[in-house]
């Protein structure tokens, strides 16, 4: 009767613990980064021997060997490195299509400047004198030198964004490593197969999965579960061995990011730090090219209305002061110091102006410009969906083995409870039977 007792009792203790284990999937059914858990129970067995009969083995209840996680490591794997590659092109499209929106008409009105510019030069050749003309000529020229100071200053603010952001990824990482050292200490102390044990692997893994999509990082794990991460490619360490390694971040003159561990560069080619660092590289060469095509621009135009005559016989003066995008700025004019003549004519400058139109003129050099952003922007584009396509693949998969099936559940609830009561039930006869024998007596 004891053993049947003892049966039971098992029984009892293994489905209580067995129906927690259902409650808390359910609960945590929405949890990000929640692994379904499940009891492994075995059967229990007792020995026993005489020198009358051979070993024989009897029936010792139910006996739990902890709770287990469904992972795949594989799996989980292939969705950081994706992730990682999905969050690197998510943020670099971010900043190229803040880039472009700089560049575009709509921001700062260079190409309707230029397109006013050469258009009025056109009409001033049939009518020079036209103050209306000449002072709508002035103008384009004062809204050319605006938006190219316009897209400077809001190139110049994206870098500083780029720079703050990447600064504020970066503290963010440092204090996820710092997390993950406190997760590996927790680990070592666990009970093996514990509820506990099963919370902080979630923890660990959810903290990888963070550090995996902010940079590239690789992961080795102790018996405990306690891991070593080191990053990708350098192999420089992290976190391991009670140590933890914090990455640093600094800005060049031109906002170009640089990263170190440790004070040695340290290359990150994956995660939303990388995608930083290449948005600000491209940022810096847009800074670069738009001071170019503004020198280049100022001094076109200048030389070709300072080569004709203002209305007062005048040499033309210059129009644009300035060798950056940042400062250029349109030169006061009245409109009879307009240069629309030249000795050959009252209007033969302004003729030679409209000449200018051509493969290498401030209009078209300004259209490939753009027409160059809008390229990288649009493959930028295709780069994105292709990777955030691929992460959400490997999502799905690491999902399809991880995640908490409800309808599974209410299964598993169902025949926990049958489980309980059978064994509820086997103590309740090993007592009727008990006290049957008793009362016979």
């Amino acid at each position: 009767m004891s053993d049947l007792l003892a049966i039971g009792y098992s029984g009892l203790r293994a489905y209580s613990k067995a129906l927690g284990t259902v409650a808390d999937n359910v609960a945590n059914a929405q949890t990000p980064g929640y692994a379904r858990r499940e009891l492994n129970l075995t059967e229990g067995v007792t020995g026993g021997s005489s020198i009358l009969y051979r070993t024989t083995v009897n029936p010792g209840g139910v006996e739990i060997q902890g709770v287990s996680r469904s992972v795949d490591r594989w799996l989980i794997e292939d969705a950081r490195i994706s992730s990682g590659d999905a969050e690197r092109a998510a943020t670099r499209l971010g900043w190229l299509e803040k880039v472009e929106g700089a560049l575009s008409d709509d921001g700062n009105g260079i190409t309707t400047g230029l397109t006013t510019l050469f258009t009025t030069a056109d009409m001033l050749t049939a009518d020079p004198s036209n103050p209306t003309l000449r002072a709508q000529f002035l103008q384009a020229a004062d809204d050319i030198a605006s938006g190219f100071r316009s897209a400077a200053g809001q190139l110049s603010s994206m870098a500083d964004g780029i720079s703050g952001a990447a600064t504020s990824e970066v503290a963010a990482f440092n204090a996820n490593l710092e997390a993950l050292e406190q997760i590996n200490i927790g680990l070592r102390k666990a009970r093996a197969g514990t509820t506990n044990e099963a919370s902080l692997l979630d923890q660990r893994d959810r903290l990888l999965d963070e550090l995996s999509a902010q940079a590239g990082v690789s992961a080795t794990f102790d018996a405990k579960g306690a891991v070593t991460l080191r990053a990708s490619g350098s192999g420089d360490l992290l976190v391991g061995g009670g140590v933890v390694t914090p990455i640093s971040v600094s800005t060049d003159a031109d906002g170009r990011l640089s990263y170190s561990v440790g004070g040695a560069p340290l290359a990150i080619t994956t995660g939303s730090l990388a995608g930083q660092a290449e948005a600000a590289n491209h940022v810096a060469d847009q800074r670069a090219a738009l001071d170019t095509l503004a020198a280049d621009f100022a001094g076109q135009l200048n030389a070709a209305h300072q080569a004709g005559l203002d209305a007062n016989g005048n040499p033309g003066a210059a129009l644009f002061t300035g060798t950056t995008a940042a400062t250029l700025t349109a030169v006061s004019l009245t409109t009879a110091q307009v240069a629309a003549a030249d000795a050959s004519g009252t209007s033969g400058n302004m003729l030679s102006f409209g000449a200018l139109r051509g493969a290498n003129d401030p209009e078209a050099r300004w259209s490939g410009h753009l027409a160059t952003q809008a390229q990288a922007t649009a493959s930028a584009r295709a780069h994105d969906a292709a990777a955030a396509t691929r992460a959400e693949g490997a999502w799905a998969a690491r999902s399809a083995v991880s995640e908490v099936d409800l309808d599974r559940e209410a299964a598993d609830l169902l025949r926990f409870q049958q489980a309980y009561q059978a064994a509820a039930r086997v103590i309740q006869v090993s007592r009727e039977t008990m006290q049957t024998l008793l009362n016979s007596f």
